[in-house]
């Protein structure tokens, strides 16, 4: 039995370089939004109460947070793919990149254009790591390994997404405006770049099983 899925056989290279990008400019998005100190997303509030609470960088617990939810997928028998490994390690590393490059802000006349870079900026990365193909995130792929045991996937969603918020509010992470245009916005535009930076198969232009997860996912 194989312990992570097959790598798909056609534009390999394409793929990874897809993948890395995205998965980088995910992590750089997110730091973005730390910086801006108005929200995150709920997970890096959990992220950041953690490392406010306990110590560590927050790209670091973002790594940790990634380990745990993947063993979380062994009982619903999900496997990971390439692409979901490196979700766990090259988040975080960019995450703690970008915070060690962009000093802390105070000026709204900053803020506010570091959340709307921050925000745009993870919509087009989601659609680049998706769109590699190469595995779902590990946060995702816990959404649908709990929802195809007969819940639905917007119920599931919500209810982990809260109850992380809940958690890391309580730690002293930042919940704010942020978080709010996050949820407002993320939707839509991953409705428009998950589509248009899919890698499509060579042998039949369209790649089914990503569609289904397109519909179930936005």
């Amino acid at each position: 039995m194989r312990l992570i899925e097959p790598v798909p056989a056609d534009r390999r290279p394409a793929r990874f370089a897809l993948l890395v990008t995205g998965l980088v400019a995910y992590g750089v998005s997110v730091g973005l939004m730390l910086r801006a100190g108005l929200g995150v997303m709920p997970w890096s509030v959990l992220d950041q109460g953690l490392s406010e609470t306990f110590g560590l960088e927050v790209g670091t617990w973002s790594i940790i947070m990634g380990v745990v939810v993947l063993l979380l997928w062994v009982p619903l028998r999900r496997r990971p793919g390439v692409g979901t490994l490196g979700n766990v390690v090259l988040v975080g590393l960019s995450i703690n990149a970008t915070l060690a490059v962009l000093p802390e802000t105070h000026t709204v006349g900053v803020q506010i254009p570091l959340l709307l870079a921050g925000v745009v900026l993870n919509g087009v990365a989601t659609g680049a790591y998706i769109g590699a193909g190469l595995g779902a995130g590990p946060r995702d792929g816990l959404t649908t390994g709990i929802a195809a045991r007969g819940h639905s996937v917007r119920l599931v969603r919500t209810s982990i997404e809260v109850t992380v918020l809940g958690i890391g509010w309580l730690l002293g992470g930042t919940v704010g405006i942020g978080t709010v245009l996050y949820a407002v916005a993320i939707g839509p535009l991953m409705h428009r770049t998950v589509p248009a930076l899919r890698l499509r198969t060579v042998s039949t232009g369209r790649c089914p099983q990503q569609d289904s997860n397109l519909r179930h996912t936005v």
